[in-house]
């Protein structure tokens, strides 16, 4: 009998098909499982995942810095878009580790604040003397109405202190207050209160618009004649002329002056002041570096460099004004911006390095942080400061060599003051300090610690010629790093309630009171500064928006004029309004939280 015989050729290519598909399917799952643990976060993995926590951290803050770019009647929210993006991750529940969070959440907020104070610690101490007390001052009185009516609105109508907080900074614009409010709660009650960042989340926006809906109205309360008010912004009088230098020429007409020196007649008016140029219009001589032993003869053609509020008393006693074109006179002398970018020069004064006498140069004004400075001989030199000199090539050259001017070392960046800085304001931040009549010791915390010693060292560290000096880009790209940290994380952190929140009648009362909080303060500051302290508009603008730190505000007024005044007052009053936002709202939580 024939064995039977099956052909399994049919089975064996169905099993591998089978097998194949289960190979597929397989595959695919797990690349499903990949994906979603990507975006989930991996339950086994402290943190789910280093990958899915760094992923979701990116995502938010390259989202938000897209939206952020997008203006609306140029006006954009900027950074406060990473905010809102981790707000809907958050909503999403595409979250980070609740420890993770914290941690990353507290040292992006340190590099923020840190930066800013090492920015502004040159200029802090300084803003308080000549023309920049009285615009702090009117600073002092916008944030103390602000404050006083968010106790106010705290105690009539039953708001959280930490709500509140959260209000009033977004209704100001300043991320710094919310970070100081969610540290000093977190001192307090030892937990994190996410209607801080609610607070803050619904009424930023209005916080933007109000600010300049506000400037727009003030053109038609106080019925400016704009063309006027920016004639005067432009001469550069009023508060802001001991803030600012100008350049003119005189003519010495008076007989008295006549063989005297440029160093007697200094003495004569005890003004800072600095002659550029000279033309001796009897011998046709002006190839002269000026200097305190230049004789001046009637006739003479001198062009100074001084404050505005010293041209009037130099022109009188010298004689009168004059116009010269000084283009015509560079056959030898020429003028040039050199960059100081040697440590060893960190804190010298000019008198010390003796320019005049050593290089056969002068130096006529120093820029520091866009504004210029008269060249008075006490005054200290610092990393990154732009000195105009006047000389002949050969010494302006070998000023360049013992300057430095090398934009490449200004582009190594100094690390030792930043992260010795942290060290020192974190613990600086953790000082009890006790106020009779709260429970609890008084901290600074990790805003406002690392903030007082950013402000210390970079006002103290040129006088004792410590280099504290970093470029505009890599302080701007430390402080842009740890804002966006922060935000994404404040954001995610709390995204779950948000949405809920806004659209309830809560959320609105709370845009409400912000909107209050951020126009009321503002109209108070602006009949205070136009009608007590004759403020021209377009200083007067500057100086509010930057008692709110609101650099879209400052946008606004720049635009409206030629002039530097709304940048000078912005810059002025910033560095205090950003310390009383951060102090003030923490004293807030501690006392009443």
């Amino acid at each position: 009998m024939a064995a039977a015989t099956v052909d399994l050729q049919p089975c064996t290519g169905n099993i591998r098909a089978v097998t194949s598909e289960v190979t597929a399917v397989s595959i695919i799952s797990k690349k499903m499982e990949l994906i979603r643990n990507l975006f989930i976060g991996f339950p086994d993995l402290w943190g789910g995942g280093v990958a899915h926590s760094v992923m979701v951290l990116a995502l938010v803050i390259s989202l938000g810095l897209a939206l952020g770019k997008i203006k609306v009647a140029n006006i954009s929210l900027g950074l406060t878009w990473v905010l809102f993006i981790g707000l809907v991750f958050g909503h999403f529940c595409f979250n980070l580790d609740e420890h993770l969070l914290h941690f990353l959440k507290e040292f992006g907020l340190i590099l923020f604040v840190y930066s800013i104070g090492l920015q502004v610690g040159p200029s802090f101490f300084a803003s308080f003397r000549r023309g920049g007390l009285p615009l702090n001052m009117l600073v002092l009185a916008v944030v103390s109405v602000g404050v006083t009516m968010a106790v106010v609105l705290h105690f009539t109508t039953g708001i959280p202190i930490t709500t509140m907080a959260g209000i009033l900074s977004g209704a100001v614009t300043n991320t710094p207050g919310l970070g100081a409010a969610q540290q000093a709660n977190s001192d307090l009650n030892h937990i994190d209160s996410p209607d801080i960042a609610m607070g803050y989340a619904v009424t930023y926006p209005m916080g933007v618009i109000g600010v300049i809906l506000t400037f727009m109205a003030l053109r038609y309360l106080f019925r400016l004649n704009m063309q006027k008010e920016d004639s005067q912004a432009a001469t550069g009088l009023g508060h802001l002329e001991e803030l600012t230098v100008r350049t003119f020429t005189v003519e010495v007409e008076n007989e008295m002056i006549e063989g005297r020196t440029v160093e007697h007649v200094h003495e004569l008016l005890n003004r800072n002041f600095i002659v550029s140029r000279i033309l001796h219009v009897a011998t046709g001589e002006f190839n002269e570096v000026v200097n305190g032993k230049t004789v001046l003869n009637k006739g003479d053609k001198l062009l100074v460099i001084a404050r505005p509020n010293d041209i009037e008393a130099i022109t009188a006693l010298l004689g009168v004004p004059a116009e010269v074109d000084w283009g015509n006179y560079n056959n030898e002398l020429i003028s040039r911006r050199i960059l100081v970018t040697k440590p060893e020069i960190n804190g010298k004064t000019l008198a010390q390095l003796k320019i005049r006498s050593n290089f056969g140069a002068n130096v006529t004004r120093v820029n520091r942080s866009g504004v210029d400075l008269v060249a008075s001989a006490g005054l200290h030199l610092q990393m990154g400061d732009r000195v105009t000199v006047v000389g002949n090539e050969l010494a302006i050259s070998h000023l360049e060599k013992m300057m430095g001017n090398s934009l490449r070392r200004l582009n190594s960046p100094n690390l030792i003051p930043i992260f010795l800085g942290i060290a020192l304001g974190c613990i600086v931040a953790n000082i009890p300090i006790i106020i009779p009549g709260i429970p609890e010791s008084l901290k600074l915390g990790l805003t406002g610690g690392p903030l007082i010693v950013a402000l210390l060292i970079g006002w103290l560290g040129p006088k004792h010629n410590l280099v504290t000096y970093t470029t505009i880009s890599a302080n701007l790209m430390i402080r842009e790093v740890g804002i966006c940290i922060f935000l994404a994380c404040v954001g995610l952190g709390t995204g779950r309630d948000f949405f809920s929140t806004v659209i309830s009648q809560e959320g609105l009362t709370w845009l409400g009171y912000g909107v209050l909080l951020t126009i009321v303060p503002l109209l108070t500051g602006a009949l205070i500064g136009r009608y007590f302290m004759k403020l021209n508009y377009f200083t007067l603008i500057g100086v509010l928006a930057g008692a709110n730190t609101n650099p879209p505000a400052l946008t606004y007024a720049n635009e409206l004029t030629q002039s530097d005044s709304p940048a000078v007052g912005y810059s002025t009053v910033y560095p205090f309004a950003m310390f009383l936002r951060i102090v003030t709202i923490q004293i807030l939580i501690l006392v009443l939280g």
